[in-house]
């Protein structure tokens, strides 16, 4: 079973930044779509970010972090990122990378469902 093994996280101030990272241990081939997700206490899951074949042509985000968050992939490394600046109070959650094996078309990747998940890091935004 394939496993997403992520890091970063942590406690910031508002106004501030983390980088989250996520990587596959073990695995050879590439996925057809990364992801990354958040959950708020008493909240449902919520997608933040995809990128369709590791290509920053294709990258999609969900309205709230446009302009601050940005996914990417380091291909060779197969690492995945999630770059977050000018965070804000609402933005504290359990955040998720997952992966993908099966063809998605555009910002589909922001609903469809994925193969594997990492186990997720806590990010607090407080002052």
């Amino acid at each position: 079973q394939v496993q997403l093994v992520e890091s970063g996280g942590g406690l910031v101030q508002p106004g501030g930044s983390l980088r989250h990272s996520c990587t596959t241990p073990g695995r050879a081939t590439g996925y057809r779509a990364i992801g990354w997700f958040r959950q708020a206490p008493g909240k449902e899951r919520e997608a933040v970010s995809c990128i369709l074949d590791y290509s920053q042509d294709t990258t999609y985000y969900t309205d709230s972090v446009k302009g601050r968050f940005t996914i990417s992939v380091d291909d060779v490394k197969n690492m995945f990122y999630l770059q977050m600046n000018n965070l804000k109070p609402e933005d504290t959650a359990v955040y998720y990378c997952a992966a993908r094996d099966q063809f998605v078309w555009g910002n589909a990747c922001l609903q469809l469902p994925y193969n594997y998940w990492g186990q997720g890091t806590q990010v607090t935004v407080s002052s």
